[in-house]
């Protein structure tokens, strides 16, 4: 006798998979085809979905599969099924750093043979052989499973054979969950990849950020001491901010040194810009003495720390031409062809006060490692939050491996990204491992941009690998609607980047002081900015917003509903000057809608158009709605209901609604 083989020109079917009939594609959430992770914080729950289908009309199971990269044991979570072949899981990410997870999928025989029993015992047919398949089914399982398990599918295999469909309910439950739980899988199909989320901190995904400069917080005309800031905590705190955020407080070269709105000159009494750092009293890792001490740094994080607040420090890798580096490492910079190091530029602008590291020099890895160990230093000083300067003018592949290295060993570190430049180069920069980004909600003014533009950003996949930080305003950053808009554009700005975003940020005191004054006609830089002098701020200006900052940020703590961009939806305002969205949890348990005013000068007015049945509201009862801000309530009947803003009292409402009004005693005012 000849044994079969393959035809000449053919190669024989590969045993692997030759009988494995599932498919697993399409899985979600998924970044570039896994080569990096999603992105969410602790406690968050990751839905998951696929296609999972096979050839025929066989039944099929699925499961997720997840595990911390800390653990080595798989656990399991089952897969429902949608339409169209789509199924969904979830899983609770409950530890910082990496979790790895995947989909599997398989043909279910005792689920088949369950629909085709029943089909036959409606059609009145006689089903003892079925009942037998059965049975056998289950042996077959019993014999796959151990101890108990094992005894109690024989059992049922032979109540299965006796009783058929007269089997009580009770005991076909439990077959059919031991049998799901003792499946064959020998055939199972595996998604292609192993998929990867990186878990951060819950400040990653919702706080308020606040900056300030440190030597501007003392007495008018004086440089403020780490000892001088501690005496603004209470006042930052107390307006409900999680981060304090300071520029670099390193010592400022001379070199060069800029004076009061960016002169190329400067007095012996301007303090220059914090972003040209290092002189002979040090570099990246001392602190400027005009300041205070390293000592009294660590006292500052501490204290502040008391006041609920995380000290947040800026990383600028670059140099004052005075830094240490330039003199021990010359080998780190550019060089021009007279021999001197190149400083920064953007022509025609001119930095002749930095000098950006080049790295692509021979001696990278030394560089590399060099800055790796800056933020390890002030990592030991306990701070676990940066904002990052310019990270897209340097490479990517350099900070991959920073912030890898960094989250290794501390998981818990938080890196914004400050990249004002092209989408894409962003998005990477967020793929790499930055765990939020500055976005272009500065320049987004118009109802239809800051939909169109905040509806990108909160869905996936951009919502699946970065997170947005909305700031208003930055050092950098006065554009002209808050030039031209008076206290009324600051108010409504705040409001949209604090309800918009989970995460946003100010720069104060000039924001809270409505600072509109720009260095000249058609600039976005302030006159006298912080950057080059002091400046002395009357915080206790009659036009301050602190108290709506305070409100709102108090809001945001309260409401569950703002404390996440994923639920973002936009509405119909049927008004161009009027911009309305909805924010929800999960459960629908908490559902905020804003309406914000983006014309400040004029009251306007509007129907706001809710899809009620998504945001879990009645459609044939009256339900109630609660302005937050002015603690009004009013009776909403249906999808349609007008809102009516003037700027100059209030730059939106806010509403909490309740599903269900029973009488004008379910007013709390109701006396």
């Amino acid at each position: 006798m000849s044994s079969a083989s393959p035809a000449e020109g053919t190669t024989a079917p590969d045993p692997a998979s030759a009988r494995r009939r599932v498919v697993v594609e399409a899985v979600t959430p998924e970044v570039d085809a896994g080569r990096f992770p999603s992105k969410r914080s602790i406690g968050e729950v990751v839905v998951v979905e696929a296609d999972v289908f096979a050839d025929g009309h066989d039944s099929l199971a699925s499961v997720l599969r997840y595990r911390h990269h800390a653990s080595e044991q798989w656990t399991e979570a089952p897969m429902t099924p949608l339409v169209n072949d789509r199924w969904r899981g979830s899983f609770a990410v409950t530890q910082l750093g990496r979790y790895a997870y995947t989909v599997e999928g398989w043909i279910d025989p005792f689920r088949t043979w369950s629909k085709q029993l029943a089909k036959r015992i409606d059609a009145g047919q006689d089903v003892k052989p079925d009942l037998e398949i059965g049975a056998r089914l289950v042996e077959a399982a019993a014999a796959r499973a151990s101890g108990d398990a094992g005894a109690k599918l024989t059992a049922l295999a032979q109540a299965l054979r006796k009783l058929g469909p007269a089997m009580p309910a009770a005991q076909g439950d439990q077959l059919q969950t031991l049998m799901d739980r003792h499946a064959d899988r020998s055939q199972a199909s595996r998604y292609a990849c192993e998929l990867e989320i990186v878990v951060d901190p819950e400040r990653a995904r919702f706080g308020s950020w606040y900056e300030l400069f440190p030597r501007s917080a003392g007495k008018p005309g004086t440089h403020a001491t780490f000892r001088d800031l501690e005496q603004r905590l209470p006042y930052v705190s107390g307006m409900g901010f999680d981060i304090l955020y300071l520029p670099p407080i390193h010592p400022i070269g001379r070199t060069h040194r800029k004076g009061r709105n960016n002169s190329v000159r400067a007095t012996a009494n301007d303090p220059g810009s914090p972003w040209a750092i290092g002189s002979e009293l040090g570099g990246h890792k001392s602190v400027n003495p005009d300041l205070g001490t390293l000592d009294d740094f660590k006292r500052f994080v501490r204290v502040a720390g008391e006041h609920g607040l995380a000290v947040a420090l800026d990383i600028a890798f670059q140099c004052s031409p005075d830094h240490p580096y330039v003199r021990d490492h010359p080998e780190w910079f550019r060089h021009r062809p007279d021999g001197s190091i190149q400083f920064a530029e953007n022509p025609p602008k001119k930095y002749e006060d930095i000098v950006p590291f080049d790295f692509e020099a021979e001696s990278w890895r030394e560089l590399w490692q060099e800055l790796l160990s800056v933020v390890q230093f002030w990592m030991e000083q306990g701070v676990r939050i940066f904002r990052v300067d310019n990270p897209h003018t340097k490479p990517f592949a350099f900070w991959e491996w920073l912030i890898s290295e960094v989250k290794r060993a501390q998981p818990d570190v938080i890196f914004l990204a400050e990249a004002f430049t092209r989408p894409k180069v962003m998005y990477r920069l967020a793929k790499l491992g930055f765990s939020q980004s500055y976005t272009y909600f500065a320049w987004r003014n118009a109802t239809w941009e800051i939909a169109q533009y905040l509806t990108e950003l909160s869905r996936p996949p951009v919502a699946d690998f970065m997170r947005p930080n909305l700031w208003p305003n930055t050092p950098d950053i006065l554009n002209e609607y808050l030039q031209n808009g008076g206290r009324p554009a600051f108010a409504a700005r705040f409001l949209l980047a604090a309800t918009l975003g989970a995460s946003y940020g100010i720069y104060g005191p000039a924001f809270e002081l409505c600072e509109g004054r720009p260095r000249e006609a058609g600039s976005e830089e302030y006159l006298d900015s912080e950057k080059y002098q002091l400046r002395a701020w009357n915080l206790e200006s009659p036009d301050s917003l602190r108290e709506l900052i305070t409100l709102v940020n108090r809001l945001r703590r309260e409401n569950p509903a703002l404390q996440t961009d994923r639920t973002l939806r936009f509405h119909q305002t049927e008004n161009q000057y009027l911009v309305g969205y909805t924010k929800s949890t999960d459960d629908l348990n908490d559902v905020v809608l804003t309406v914000v005013n983006v014309d400040p000068r004029r009251t306007q007015a509007g129907m706001v158009t809710l899809p009620l049945e998504e945001l879990g509201l009645p459609l044939d009862k009256a339900y109630q709605a609660h302005e937050l801000l002015t603690g009004a309530r009013y009776v909403w009947n249906g999808p349609r209901n007008y809102v009516e803003i003037n700027p100059s009292s209030a730059p939106g409402q806010i509403f909490r609604f309740r599903q269900q009004v029973r009488s004008e005693h379910d007013f709390e005012y109701f006396l």
